[in-house]
């Protein structure tokens, strides 16, 4: 889909939000007027007004909407907002409002967070999510309950308090709906070692940085790809070097991201309990087989369940098992029935992915997916089974291109937030990440982060491990 700018170069927020509302149109922006269907975003200055007009014309219709800031109020963030407002309230007139209007970004629970914490009421988060963003009322509600998770875990933290991420981008096989930065070892096995051993020198440098700075680390997550790749001499490995050189003893929340069923044995699991870890996530995606077949999991339901029994066995208080809405071969009856067979073995989280159709994973383009209609219906049935046995949101964001332009939900029983997803998606504070593809994220001041990103592919990460540790030490010299 074309996009036009006259009188601005806002192109960033305009093109976001065009790619929220027409996700199967790919933007072109154009230096020039076009022909055609596309959309015109304008900028007016005048001596009292700032106004924002957008022509959309699509299938032979054109429509236009118009919103105005007086000029004395200009900032960036008004100005870009009657931007979007006025390209959303023009698409509108072409296509059914999404459910979370005008809002383009990923974490629309920063937003309600941060009005929470400067003492604005749950009331005003709500106006504020109506009247500027038009949020469907069902999705407001959502973003509150979230936002009140997070404000309270906000106030676990200290001054120098940060939170580790631990990178392991191997699998077993791929996934055909995945994304990520990850090797399935079928393909890249023979690097599994050779990264370990790369990762223990970061580790090990992170520590001594640590102390030195006086920052304690809050929560730690080891995250994949699927960690438990990993064989069981190696995880402890991975988690005695952790123990060894990283002061644990504020640590409120340490996480190994099981993920795949098929990685779990009771050995591995007992090994990862005897280290000090306490939370465990155990994914299945879906409790089907066929769907589960459809997206190239080598694991069944049964072992799901297995896996379960064991980490339960071997200690873990504390599970989390992720579904996945709008897989290829699913539909609301099947996938609420996973829901039901999952909540039935009352994992204290329970979260909720909505299928983000990637062009770089395999099922991209896929003709078999549940429409968007079928993944409401999935979202709003698993919200009313979840509230009804005693879950509540924690955390949300959103990805481009999901089905039906929805979010990621995760859901906990009282007093079992995951802090790690909280501190991270709100960007609450420093998130420190060891491994390949990692990104670093420090908090300078609010609103204002300094990223670095470790080298993104294993290979990479291992033939440049120096420079890793380089920047490590220019990210401390930082904080």
């Amino acid at each position: 889909m074309n996009l036009y700018l006259i009188g601005h170069d806002d192109r960033y927020a305009v093109e976001q939000l065009q790619m929220q509302l027409f996700p199967d149109e790919p933007t072109r922006f154009c230096e020039s007027p076009f022909s055609g269907d596309g959309a015109i975003s304008a900028l007016h200055r005048g001596k009292t007004w700032l106004t924002a007009t957008a022509v959309l014309k699509r299938g032979g219709k054109t429509v236009r909407a118009m919103r105005r800031l007086k000029a004395e109020n200009e900032t960036v963030r008004l100005r870009r907002r009657i931007l979007q407002q006025a390209y959303y309230l023009a698409a509108i007139q072409l296509r059914p409002a999404p459910p979370w209007g005008a809002l383009a970004g990923v974490r629309p629970t920063k937003l309600t967070t941060q009005l929470l914490q400067s003492g604005k009421t749950e009331r005003d988060c709500d106006r504020m999510l109506k009247d500027v963003y038009f949020v469907s009322p069902a999705r407001r509600k959502l973003c509150i309950d979230a936002s009140r998770c997070s404000a309270e875990a906000a106030k676990l933290l200290r001054e120098k308090d940060l939170s580790l991420y631990i990178g392991i981008p191997f699998c077993p096989t791929r996934c055909a709906y995945c994304s990520f930065v990850s090797q399935s070892v079928e393909q890249f096995g023979k690097f599994l070692q050779p990264y370990l051993d790369a990762l223990l020198l970061e580790i090990a440098e992170t520590g001594r940085l640590l102390k030195q700075s006086g920052c304690a680390v809050r929560t730690l997550y080891i995250g994949g790809g699927t960690p438990t790749t990993f064989s069981s001499a190696q995880m402890a490995q991975l988690l005695g070097a952790i123990g060894e050189h990283i002061d644990l003893s504020e640590c409120l929340e340490y996480t190994v991201e099981g993920g795949r069923p098929d990685t779990l044995d009771a050995e591995k699991l007992r090994t990862i309990a005897n280290f000090g870890v306490g939370r465990m996530s155990i994914n299945p995606q879906t409790m089907a087989d066929s769907v589960l077949q459809t997206v190239g999991r080598r694991h069944t339901a049964a072992q799901t369940i297995e896996a379960y029994r064991l980490a339960r066995d071997a200690g873990f208080d504390a599970i989390n098992m992720d579904l996945i809405a709008g897989l290829p071969g699913d539909n609301p009856a099947q996938f609420l029935r996973s829901l039901d067979q999952v909540i039935g073995l009352t994992p204290e989280n329970i979260t909720v992915h909505t299928l983000a159709r990637k062009r770089s994973a395999a099922l991209f383009g896929a003709k078999t997916l549940p429409c968007g209609t079928e993944v409401a219906e999935m979202l709003d049935g698993a919200e009313a089974r979840l509230r009804e046995n005693g879950y509540k949101p924690y955390y949300l964001y959103r990805q481009k291109y999901t089905s039906g332009g929805f979010e990621n939900v995760g859901w906990c029983k009282s007093g079992k937030e995951g802090l790690y997803n909280i501190y991270m998606m709100e960007e609450l504070h420093t998130i420190l990440a060891l491994g390949g593809g990692g990104m670093n994220k420090v908090n300078l001041a609010q609103d204002d982060l300094a990223r670095f990103h470790n080298p993104k592919f294993p290979q990479d990460y291992i033939a440049h491990i120096s420079d890793v540790l380089e920047k490590k030490r220019q990210i401390f010299a930082l904080l």
